[in-house]
């Protein structure tokens, strides 16, 4: 018997008796979004003018990268903790984020002055960027990780970098609401920096923890 119809038929079998994949993976998912929204309201907050910020362009296009990279993530996992399943459509739709920043930039770099365009991109948070979604993130990392080694992902450090990418784009989607730096330029450059090191992190721990 080959591994993977081995994998295939250990998993089955523990289906058999086990909570179904596709709900472990909706209770994480739940579990692991009010862990960064604890640690969202506990750490930093929402910025002091967000009653306001909410109506410009600029700000509400934060979230719909950040919540498009998780979407998309979210259905990649799923796919990738069953044995035998799809991923090909799945694994396309991780390419919707990043074009939407990709198309965002390049708005921002036609509407704004070249002399500004170094300012927008360095910002002035990007210090607590750099550190506040990895901490936001670390917690929902080891819940996927954790409904990973529920289910049977035969490329357990691919599943693991994807893992970390959900929770990157969680945990962007809660520091959107506290950062003052909305300029697209800022948040293709540093947004992306601090997700890959959740997805870095996620990498390791599927290579570590969710291998068979």
């Amino acid at each position: 018997m080959r591994t993977d119809d081995l994998i295939k038929a250990l998993d089955a079998d523990a289906r058999s008796t086990a909570m179904p994949l596709g709900s472990a993976w909706w209770i994480g998912a739940g579990a692991a979004t009010l862990i960064a929204a604890v640690v969202f309201w506990l750490a930093i907050g929402p910025r002091t003018d967000i009653a306001t910020a909410m109506y410009t362009t600029r700000f509400v296009a934060k979230f719909v990268f950040t919540m498009a990279l998780a979407v998309s993530a979210f259905a990649l996992i799923r796919a990738l903790s069953t044995p035998g399943a799809a991923t090909n459509r799945a694994a396309a739709w991780m390419i919707a984020a990043p074009l939407l920043v990709a198309v965002a930039v390049g708005l921002e770099l036609l509407s704004v002055p070249a002399a500004d365009w170094g300012r927008r991109l360095v910002g002035s948070n990007m210090v607590i960027c750099l550190s506040f979604i990895p901490l936001i993130g670390i917690g929902p990392l080891a819940v996927f990780l954790a409904v990973l080694r529920y289910g049977a992902p035969t490329r357990p450090v691919l599943a693991g970098a994807v893992a970390g990418l959900l929770a990157g784009g969680l945990a962007a989607t809660f520091y959107a609401a506290h950062c003052f730096d909305d300029s697209p330029l800022f948040v293709a450059t540093w947004y992306t920096i601090a997700i890959a090191i959740l997805g870095a992190l996620g990498a390791l721990g599927g290579r570590l923890f969710v291998r068979w």
